[in-house]
């Protein structure tokens, strides 16, 4: 089972036949993209879903980041082919609190450009951002402790701190690069 995510490019590590927290991650998006239930449980659905080979295309071409707000998604696109997909956790359109001001957490649409990225934890005012890269004012792709099935977050799109950590191993989104979000 992991082996075949890992062919349709469904992000889980290195296959190690053990179900952890990397391969629920990757049946997330596996159950995202085929318009299942939620879970990362990799029941009779999923299942039918991972053998028919469902994966998300690119809907901008190209090469860079396309955040797929609808189906909770983060597609990797070189060439204008998919070549890694993601769970991943948007704005949760809720209402917070900064600094005495409201705001709705929302992640907004649009092409943007990799303009900053920071090598460590990167403690803001909103919470903990591991490793992001910001695409959109304090917006960024970063690592998370929490990347649920639903929108979560304040804006930023989350993911795995173990993928953070690969997109910065593989440099995956290095400063300049497109972010398409949709």
């Amino acid at each position: 089972m992991q082996q075949r995510l890992t062919d349709l490019g469904y992000w889980n590590g290195t296959p190690d036949g053990q179900y952890g927290g990397l391969t629920s991650q990757a049946v997330m998006a596996l159950q995202k993209a085929a318009g299942l239930g939620r879970d990362g449980v990799f029941g009779p659905s999923t299942r039918a879903a991972l053998k028919a080979g469902v994966r998300p295309v690119s809907r901008i071409g190209g090469t860079g980041i396309e955040v797929d707000k609808a189906r909770q998604l983060l597609l990797v696109v070189r060439g204008g082919a998919v070549t890694m997909i993601l769970n991943t956790s948007t704005g949760s359109g809720q209402p917070y609190e900064s600094k005495g001001i409201q705001y709705t957490a929302t992640t907004p649409a649009g092409s943007y450009t990799v303009f900053r990225s920071v090598d460590h934890l990167d403690k803001g005012p909103l919470g903990d951002l591991w490793r992001p890269r910001y695409f959109n004012g304090g917006i960024a792709v970063h690592g998370a402790a929490s990347v649920p099935g639903y929108p979560a977050s304040h804006g930023c799109a989350r993911v795995t701190n173990a993928a953070m950590d690969m997109i910065w191993a593989t440099d995956t989104m290095p400063i300049g690069s497109r972010v398409v979000v949709y």
